[in-house]
């Protein structure tokens, strides 16, 4: 390989490494990932986040709730089809990580709920939450707010760029 092509691949490989990095906290044996929100429509007093919590650990760990500014409370929440009928519930006791596993929070299925919203989430802000885990603890995280129809986190434009880069 060529220096100045080495370098190139160096340079982009730092520029456009940071952005997908900014997307995971670290908590213990707990790895956070692609967490995002929905914007909310004015006037709502409930929004959503997701996320994937990955547990690299040999015994499991329990996402709990949180907290956060912008609302009043975080709450572990499952959507799910009962008789046809798609039925939202709070999770009693919290949402289990299993030990060298893998639980997705996603539209439809597992997600966080904020209640009692003190504003509107707006697409292209980000808003941070601390989760709260039984065994981590509290954690901090970043969520970027996607558009209220959203089906999962937007692909940054840096990210993008690369397709298609030859390295």
């Amino acid at each position: 390989m060529k220096r100045s092509h080495a370098l190139t691949v160096a340079f982009a490989l730092t520029v456009f490494a940071f952005p997908a990095l900014a997307q995971e906290t670290k908590a213990g044996d707990l790895t956070i990932q692609r967490p995002w929100a929905r914007a909310t429509p004015k006037g709502a007093d409930i929004g959503a986040g997701y996320l994937e919590i990955r547990n690299a650990g040999a015994a499991p760990d329990r996402l709990t709730g949180g907290s956060a500014d912008f609302a009043s409370g975080v709450e572990v929440h499952e959507m799910k089809m009962d008789n046809g009928v798609m039925k939202m519930r709070l999770v009693q006791g919290g949402l289990e990580i299993p030990a060298h596993g893998t639980v997705k929070l996603a539209p439809s299925g597992y997600h966080l709920m904020f209640t009692g919203l003190k504003r509107p989430l707006v697409k292209g802000e980000t808003i941070k939450a601390t989760l709260t885990f039984e065994h981590a603890g509290p954690v901090a995280v970043d969520f970027p707010v996607q558009g209220i129809g959203a089906a999962g986190p937007a692909a940054s434009p840096k990210s993008d760029s690369m397709k298609g880069m030859k390295m």
